[in-house]
């Protein structure tokens, strides 16, 4: 699909952030980034890359010794979950600038599925530039495409129960909002953390179909290309299988099991759920609420091991593990990071790292690109390589 943003400006950072319940200053507030070392806002990582939110694609066109290849999706109809998610950053998205992109399907791996019988792993992997030539960012994706009717068999969560919540429990979620807020100019010294230090904690929830609305508004309709009315309609034509009956037989897109019950059910679910990519982008807001405007979320990887239902709350919480200098003169530290829901499971566990300021070595350095890349193909090739040695 086209990028939902193809010219991002200062309203798309921000609505970008809004949509995931990020008003960090850096991004939602023109007048802020001037003041700090960027000398002007910057995009929230989460925007940079992933999914079809930004990204004209540096090739075209299909070359037509690839034609046969590329031709159809044999998977297509085939429900996909997104599983797991590791990327990296290396320069900042400023506004008005457009962007480019390269992806590649790297695996295709036969799996046995607690949730659904048969499911094929796809991962992929997508690299992002500026107009100027600077590579902005990559990621590893992996899609579990499963079939919906084993699912509905096997009915492995239909045991989970989302209970009703009481006064108390309401009031220490809104107690917890009421602390959080971005560091923002204090900066966050390197030699000022130390390992086991605590990030957060951050609370998301409980979770409302508002919230997944919302994050729409920001976010776009992702890989499907979901449109309403007439261009629903050629939406339908060209992925006709995409698109299922609902109880007045109107055909809509499978989608809805973010939104609708019993859409959710006929996929294998008690109920509708969030999206992966929706507590990828908590744990950005978490690292950089903590880190402060000096510092550089660098990487970030992580799995999305169960549901997240509407009406849970997910609590997020990191752990200092490592404080090291990167390349030897990078100061920097790996946290440990997960999301676990009001019965106490872990949804998401994660790892990042961060570059942060130090008094001694100075202000942030950014990464370079894996394998000294200096273009698309060459970070996608870097990257690629990268997967086959995991």
């Amino acid at each position: 699909m086209p990028p939902y943003y193809t010219l991002p400006t200062h309203d798309t950072f921000r609505n970008v952030a809004v949509s995931y319940g990020d008003d960090n200053p850096l991004w939602c507030d023109p007048a802020h980034g001037p003041k700090t070392r960027w000398e002007q806002s910057i995009a929230s990582p989460a925007l940079v890359g992933g999914d079809t939110l930004i990204g004209e694609d540096e090739v075209a066109a299909v070359a037509p010794e690839h034609a046969d290849l590329m031709k159809g999706d044999p998977l297509r109809g085939v429900h996909a979950f997104y599983a797991a998610s590791a990327r990296e950053w290396w320069s900042p998205l400023f506004p008005l600038r457009r962007t480019f992109r390269r992806n590649a399907l790297v695996a295709a791996l036969d799996k046995e599925s607690e949730f659904a019988g048969r499911a094929i792993h796809e991962w992929t992997a997508q690299v992002f530039r500026d107009e100027n030539g600077a590579l902005l960012s990559g990621q590893y994706r992996l899609m579990v495409r499963t079939e919906r009717e084993k699912a509905r068999e096997k009915k492995k969560y239909d045991a989970t129960t989302i209970d009703p919540y009481t006064d108390e429990q309401i009031a220490d979620i809104d107690a917890q909002y009421a602390r959080e807020r971005p560091r923002g100019a204090e900066p966050r010294w390197f030699e000022d953390v130390h390992d086991g230090d605590d990030v957060g904690p951050m609370v998301k929830g409980p979770l409302t179909v508002t919230d997944i609305v919302c994050w729409h508004a920001g976010m776009g309709m992702g890989l499907y290309g979901v449109r309403p009315l007439r261009l629903g309609h050629d939406n339908r034509m060209r992925i006709p299988r995409f698109f299922h009956r609902d109880d007045l037989n109107v055909p809509d897109v499978m989608q809805r099991v973010h939104w609708d019950p019993e859409f959710a059910r006929r996929s294998g679910n008690p109920t509708t759920f969030d999206y992966g990519r929706m507590r990828e982008t908590w744990l950005i807001h978490l690292c950089t609420d903590w880190m402060g405007d000096d510092a550089w979320l660098w990487k970030l990887e992580c799995e999305f091991r169960r549901f997240n239902y509407v009406g849970d709350t997910q609590w997020l919480r990191g752990r200092v593990t490592r404080t090291y200098l990167a390349a030897g003169d990078r100061p920097a530290v790996d946290i440990d990071l997960e999301a676990v829901n009001q019965r106490g499971e872990v949804t998401t566990p994660g790892r990042a790292s961060i570059l942060l300021p130090s008094r001694v070595l100075g202000p942030v350095r950014l990464p370079g690109p894996p394998g000294g890349a200096s273009d698309l193909q060459g970070a996608l090739a870097a990257i690629s390589e990268e997967f086959t040695r995991r």
